[in-house]
């Protein structure tokens, strides 16, 4: 029996990656290719700050093919969804039902994701729904995942956190009320290793530098 065919909406980081691992691991879904929104702008990926050259490195590591959606830095709800949607229709095309997600717990969130996904005959799907952030990022890490934070919020968390590993440390030092995996957009990461690749990614910290009111840690492939 021939098992639906999904995407995975690829951030670089953890969630996302972890989100696919889980996926995998219960083989429910066809997995074809990772869909992951870039800032063309600055050729890195939107929010997250990974330059797309790491992004490919991701991508090879997975085995799968990358779908890459373009906005422009300064893009609009409209135009962001106009080319989310021309995304869709394409992969609908492929064959293509079911989008997988990373989500944790937001359900404003959730429902955007649904109705967008409705209007191309799409359907979301949530493998780390409702899963309690500290175990899942204890989970994470206990497995196997690397990771680092490329972006920080500082009216969260410090920004001496922007290119500081994704640890057991990490998560002892994070202020009180923050969560534990980010998911209220207090930092977002870039995964260098963990069951879901190949082999892991050989990288080098770079630069901190702020832009628009986000501290961002320059990851880079060691040949970048």
């Amino acid at each position: 029996m021939n098992r639906p065919r999904a995407v995975m909406a690829w951030s670089s980081g953890k969630d996302s990656a972890w989100a696919y691992h889980t996926a995998q691991q219960a083989g429910e879904y066809e997995i074809t290719a990772l869909l992951t929104t870039v800032t063309a702008d600055h050729d890195r990926v939107s929010m997250h700050g990974v330059r797309t050259s790491l992004l490919a490195a991701q991508a090879a590591a997975v085995g799968l093919p990358l779908v890459r959606v373009d906005i422009p830095a300064d893009c609009t709800d409209d135009m962001y969804a106009e080319r989310m949607e021309a995304a869709h229709a394409d992969l609908r095309g492929d064959g293509v039902r079911h989008v997988i997600f990373g989500d944790l717990y937001l359900e404003g969130i959730r429902d955007y994701r649904t109705e967008r996904l409705a209007r191309a005959g799409m359907a979301p799907v949530f493998p780390l729904w409702r899963r309690e952030p500290r175990h899942l990022a204890t989970e994470m890490i206990d497995g196997g995942l690397r990771a680092i934070l490329t972006c920080v919020d500082p009216r969260a968390i410090d920004a001496s956190f922007a290119g500081r590993a994704f640890d057991a440390g990490l998560l002892a030092d994070l202020p009180a009320g923050c969560d534990p995996c980010g998911e209220n957009g207090e930092f977002h990461t870039v995964v260098t290793a963990g069951p879901m690749f190949s082999g892991p990614i050989p990288v080098r910290s770079g630069a901190v530098v702020e832009r628009d009111g986000f501290f961002f840690a320059d990851v880079m492939g060691v040949g970048d």
